[in-house]
């Protein structure tokens, strides 16, 4: 009963805060507005460094405010950017860049080789492809204000495909000053050279931001694709009202109040389905992925024996059904690299079809497990992920496993599973997550398979040398095919350590006003090229 009212407590604030801004921004005047677009994002915004974490809200931020220097176009294929050109030395060991002219700061200052090598070198500290590329660079050095070079210690083949990274966590150019920040703590201030510019005096931290057009950005002149291409704002003001009740939202866009719902809830499709007034658009085709992940620094779960009962009493149908229902939108995968992607592949895969749990059991009672607690940290706010932890739940109570599931908002639980704290400091066992397939698509991006423990891996701190050497193997292999069966190793190997457990893929689609047109198909929100007809 406490954790129904404490989730009925948490829809009733998101309700009155809601249509609180809703009355405060005179919606009707607004809705009328052609230049100001409203939306009410997946998650209050509340970390806008998109460095320090993966999380997809502050990446959505980071695009809004900052620019890259590659992008992806709608064949994935990596595109210049914030680069005009490049090449690329006979031996393959040099790459020359140079930025395009007209590049400015929110602030006015110029875009400058020296930005622009801070800002990598901070991504590097914490991206998957980032460390990577990095361990094969032996430096990196200013040519002038506008070229610079990188020298790599020996050819690496990923070089293009890490600088035009799509999703968490993207190489975003920062000046130099915020960038000389550590990567482990929030930078000072919100001033990029992207297309929108943040408007810091109306934020309200997990509540509201406010974006403005750019004046200043210059777009490349191609059409926009993707991430890359022209990122031309058709609009002078963008506002993200974060709305934690999906009905709420719901009746929102139903009456014009909101342009667009960035995530609109699966059991509430079919009310949006049949208004004329409103569209749904699936905007993420590559598709989203479940994770569980576990805390392998934490007794007991630094056991592999234990990690392993845990992986053979999943059942990933529960999961889908639970959080999407309809089938339509959602597909059992155990694939860590996507099912829809070249490596896709079953190779080690566990607790796809059907759980085992009497082998679960059996490997609990062999691991030396003995009741300790298992904290499962649970978000009340993040809807496309709030019934995971639900499922996670009595699964692990029905093998034995004593189970204390804690309540908390999306941002404080992103804050929360940076700690390697104890258990009663705050510490944590298992979170649930989702990622989007373009940030998991092969061995070096997906953060989910390094094995790097405290020195660079992701939360949950999985190491493992073995992993390690095989990811290393695939960044130097050229052949598809052999890049292919190494993909099928590193799997094979995360399943049997157990690195994280897949959930599933699943599709999650927007809501717009029908009078909205130019939303772009990407693998991160992107809201340049939208205007309200």
């Amino acid at each position: 009963m406490r954790s129904r009212r404490f989730h009925m407590l948490v829809s009733a604030i998101g309700l009155s805060i809601g249509l609180g801004l809703l009355a405060g921004a005179a919606s009707d005047a607004v809705a009328q507005d052609k230049k100001t677009f409203r939306m009410v994002p997946h998650s209050g915004l509340r970390i806008t460094d998109p460095i320090i974490t993966t999380a997809f809200i502050s990446r959505n931020h980071g695009y809004m405010i900052y620019d890259t220097l590659f992008g992806v176009d709608d064949k994935m294929a990596v595109k210049p950017q914030m680069v005009d050109k490049y090449e690329v030395s006979g031996d393959k060991l040099t790459y020359t860049f140079t930025l395009r002219d007209g590049l400015k700061f929110h602030n006015g200052a110029p875009v400058t080789s020296a930005d622009v090598i801070a800002s990598l070198a901070r991504w590097g500290t914490n991206d998957a492809m980032g460390q990577k590329l990095f361990s094969y660079t032996k430096e990196w050095k200013a040519v002038n204000d506008k070229t610079f070079q990188l020298v790599l210690k020996e050819p690496y083949g990923l070089v293009l495909d890490s600088l035009g990274k799509p999703s968490s966590q993207v190489p975003f150019i920062m000046p130099k000053a915020m960038a000389d920040t550590p990567a482990n703590k929030n930078v000072p201030d919100e001033i990029g050279s992207g297309p929108f510019r943040m408007v810091k005096s109306e934020f309200q931290p997990g509540v509201k931001v406010v974006y403005e057009k750019n004046p200043d950005y210059k777009p490349r002149s191609e059409p926009a694709s993707n991430l890359s291409g022209g990122k031309v704002v058709k609009v002078d003001r963008v506002e993200w009202i974060t709305m934690s009740d999906a009905q709420t939202a719901t009746n929102a866009i139903l009456k014009g109040e909101i342009d667009m719902i960035e995530q609109a809830s699966y059991d509430l499709l079919p009310e949006l389905k049949k208004s004329k007034d409103v569209v749904i658009k699936d905007l993420l085709p590559l598709g989203m992925n479940y994770m569980l992940r576990m805390n392998w620094l934490q007794p007991p779960l630094d056991n592999v024996k234990v990690r392993q009962a845990i992986l053979h009493a999943i059942y990933q149908e529960d999961y889908l059904a639970a959080q999407i229902g309809n089938p339509e939108y959602y597909n059992v995968c155990g694939a860590f690299f996507g099912c829809s992607t070249p490596l896709a592949t079953d190779a080690g895969a566990v607790g796809v079809k059907k759980p085992d749990l009497a082998k679960a059991k059996k490997m609990l009672a062999e691991s030396g497990y003995k009741g300790e607690k298992i904290v499962i940290m649970a978000p009340t706010d993040l809807n496309s992920i709030s019934q995971l932890p639900l499922v996670t739940t009595p699964a692990l109570k029905a093998i034995g496993m004593n189970i204390e599931m804690q309540s908390m908002d999306w941002q404080t639980l992103v804050g929360r599973r940076a700690k390697t704290d104890p258990i009663d400091q705050g510490g944590w066992h298992i979170f649930h997550t989702a990622w989007g397939t373009a940030d998991m698509m092969n061995p070096i991006a997906n953060a989910g398979v390094k094995g790097l423990g405290k020195q660079g891996g992701f939360f949950g701190w999985t190491e493992d040398a073995v992993i390690e050497k095989l990811r290393d193997d695939y960044a130097r292999e050229t052949d598809p095919a052999k890049q292919k069966k190494l993909a099928e190793a590193v799997q094979k190997r995360a399943y049997e350590q157990v690195l994280y457990i897949p959930l599933g893929e699943y599709h999650q689609v927007s809501a717009l006003r029908s009078n909205v047109v130019g939303a772009l198909p990407t693998p991160a929100l992107a809201l340049w090229n939208i205007e309200k007809k």
